[in-house]
């Protein structure tokens, strides 16, 4: 049996398809936005590198009081590495999310006078940070447009034939050719809540899906 060969999506009808889903999934989750809690954009940084393979709930649970310990680059770049681990160990993976969390800060002091930088470019040089952590960073504490490609956003991607890409920067090159520049965070937002509420990655809920009848998949789940 010969290999399965993938067609080409066309942009002109996945563009399409966003104009169509962006009304109901903005009218089914109005307050969709970035789960984790911050006061700054360091805070955003830290508790992004901590969400890594984390809840949102249990890195807010434990943000809640590490934010009261640390609150500048330069205290947790002079920390202790064995402290900062002991401090968010119940994120999980604590030793490498450390080791980016010191280095990070290490270099906002040494070359970025002590504050998180807003470009892409340079938020790419921080240890533990990539574009989905960058984007996320760039959108929620600037105010700079940005697609954040994580695992739900691929998911519903394939799904609704927006892409056939699985590759997160891929993807996001993608996308932002079909969605608006002005919504790509909030839309990045609204696939995220509708990955975590519904179009899940073993069981969607096609039947309770309000924009089933859009998704290309809902009538066709064996193309993914």
């Amino acid at each position: 049996m010969g290999k399965k060969t993938a067609t080409t999506i066309s942009k002109a009808r996945a563009a399409e398809r966003v104009k169509k889903i962006w009304p109901i999934l903005n009218k089914t989750y109005p307050e969709a936005r970035i789960a984790l809690k911050f006061g700054s954009p360091l805070e955003l940084l830290i508790a992004t590198i901590l969400s890594a393979q984390c809840t949102d709930t249990r890195v807010n649970m434990v943000t809640k009081n590490v934010f009261r310990k640390y609150r500048s680059a330069r205290q947790w770049a002079e920390s202790e590495l064995k402290q900062i681990e002991a401090d968010i160990r119940p994120t999980g993976f604590y030793h490498n999310k450390a080791l980016s969390i010191k280095g990070a800060c290490k270099m906002i002091i040494e070359k970025f006078d002590g504050k998180v930088p807003g470009i892409m470019e340079e938020l790419l040089e921080l240890p533990g940070v990539g574009r989905k952590t960058a984007n996320v960073i760039l959108g929620n504490a600037f105010g700079v447009p940005g697609v954040v490609c994580d695992t739900h956003v691929i998911r519903l991607s394939r799904r609704l034939q927006l892409s056939r890409n699985g590759d997160p920067v891929k993807l996001e090159l993608d996308l932002m050719e079909i969605v608006p520049k002005k919504n790509w965070l909030f839309f990045s937002d609204l696939l995220i809540w509708h990955g975590r509420n519904i179009c899940k990655a073993r069981r969607p809920q096609c039947d309770a899906c309000p924009i089933a009848k859009h998704c290309p998949a809902a009538n066709k789940p064996d193309l993914w």
